[in-house]
């Protein structure tokens, strides 16, 4: 198996060597270097050595001193670390429930819920994540105790695959077929099951829909393959909103961008259909990328900081371990590899397989672009520009798609990336406090690309 996975790895490089100097925009003189030596094997070390250098260098230690190792010691203490969604929630005072959901094709997802008389609220997470990731920030800073806070009853959703979501009424994680999907399908399937459960248990007509990543992509496939629902949301906030991806930052999904689905279909043949923190092949991008002090060592030892980036400046070091603990939470490799078939595309579009299987899946050769005009209710997109997945050119490309967006709202602190929206320090004032304007009744759409220095 090992053999396998170091066999697989090479042919990523390899099979994307000819696209890895573009990585985080490249100068045009390295550019005509690295095409000019594209098709010879110092050419393909050279980019395989800058690729990796430029990825190290993002993982720079910002703070060496002993205080931070310090303070992320002392949060192992805290409880917090061992507590599932549902203890959380009952340990800071709220009451709770645990919902079951079936979706059509079978998956079994699970759902909490923070009930109230109030306007219902439906977070959906994003990738790697779980509903854990609206609750560890704290009870004054989650966005979930917030909200209930305000007298909302809050939905948490979970997609199918994260550790919330892992059963199925046939299949078992354990088989391959289980992993087979990506973000297509938590928009087409998901969503729909999640939405209509909980309009039913709250005999509700509308819901006011928060998605952070991964979980306003969901939301853009839902509009596009499944427009009836459009009428039962009040109102759409998109926190690091993804439907374009050309100027994605992220290191591992551009590593994976230029083979699109060959990488899929090469992982499905080794077994490395699920992203798993402890997968080998994350484990040898780890030791390659990650060598920057000891701040940079502990941020690069989880998938999820790995994968979107992490801010010194909002980052919660006693309440770190409490964060890693809950963090990743699972998905699928086929949900990675489809992001990066966008950043070669530069189109927003359904999964490509291959000519033949794209025939017979989609009647094309090349699959359909989504239909962005079918998401007809008022969406507000929050958005930074250090963010790793989430470009704000590409925000730009995705707004001018859209009917109906009322806001546009730049969040107002540098170096702000992608997990910080959770996870932030500062997250109740920069994220809650517009956040809350944007879902009353009353208030003023606006469209703001300013931001202040803090």
């Amino acid at each position: 198996m090992a053999g396998k996975i170091f066999i697989f790895a090479v042919l990523i490089i390899a099979s994307g060597h000819g696209q890895l100097e573009s990585f985080w925009d490249s100068t045009s003189s390295e550019t005509d270097t690295s095409t000019s030596n594209e098709n010879n094997f110092t050419g393909f070390l050279a980019n395989t050595y800058n690729f990796f250098n430029r990825v190290s260098n993002l993982f720079t230690d910002l703070n060496t001193s002993d205080s931070f190792t310090d303070e992320y010691k002392s949060g192992f203490s805290n409880e917090d670390c061992h507590l599932t969604c549902d203890q959380l929630i009952t340990k800071y005072g709220y009451p709770v429930e645990t919902h079951e959901v079936i979706t059509e094709d079978g998956y079994i997802l699970k759902m909490f819920r923070i009930p109230s008389d109030g306007p219902v609220v439906f977070l959906q997470h994003g990738l790697l994540g779980s509903a854990d990731d609206y609750l560890v920030a704290g009870p004054d800073n989650a966005l979930a105790y917030l909200l209930a806070k305000d007298g909302y009853d809050v939905w948490l959703a979970n997609s199918r695959g994260c550790k919330y979501s892992r059963n199925h009424t046939k299949m078992d994680p354990s088989e391959s077929a289980f992993w087979d999907f990506s973000w297509h399908e938590l928009g087409y399937y998901d969503l729909p099951a999640m939405i209509d459960y909980t309009l039913n248990a709250t005999r509700q007509q509308k819901l006011k829909y928060i998605g952070h990543s991964q979980g306003t992509t969901a939301f853009w496939v839902l509009g596009s393959e499944r427009p009836e629902f459009m009428k039962k949301i009040e109102r759409m906030i998109a926190l690091s909103p993804i439907g374009f991806t050309s100027h994605m930052k992220s290191p591992i999904i551009r590593f994976i961008a230029p083979t699109g689905g060959f990488i899929h279909s090469l992982a499905k043949s080794v077994g490395l259909y699920e992203l798993a923190p402890d997968n080998t092949l994350m484990t040898l991008f780890r030791r390659i990328a990650c060598s920057g002090g000891q701040s940079a060592e502990i941020m690069c030892t989880n998938l999820m900081f790995l994968a979107t980036g992490y801010n010194i400046e909002q980052l919660n070091v006693t309440n770190l371990p409490v964060i890693l603990s809950h963090v990743p939470s699972g998905a699928s490799a086929k949900q990675l590899a489809h992001y990066g078939q966008g950043i070669i595309s530069g189109k927003f579009r359904k999964f490509d397989y291959d000519e033949t299987e794209n025939l017979e899946r989609y009647g094309s050769s090349e699959p359909p672009d989504y239909d962005l005009s079918r998401v007809s209710p008022p969406v507000s997109l929050v958005y930074s520009d250090a963010d790793w997945l989430c470009d704000a050119r590409d925000v730009d490309s995705l707004q001018d798609k859209l009917p109906n967006v009322v806001d546009k709202h730049m969040v107002q602190s540098i170096n702000f990336n992608h997990m910080d929206y959770v996870f932030a320090k500062d997250v109740k004032r920069l994220i809650y406090e517009p956040l809350s304007k944007m879902l009353t009744r009353y208030y003023k759409p606006s469209i703001v690309g300013t931001r202040i220095r803090v």
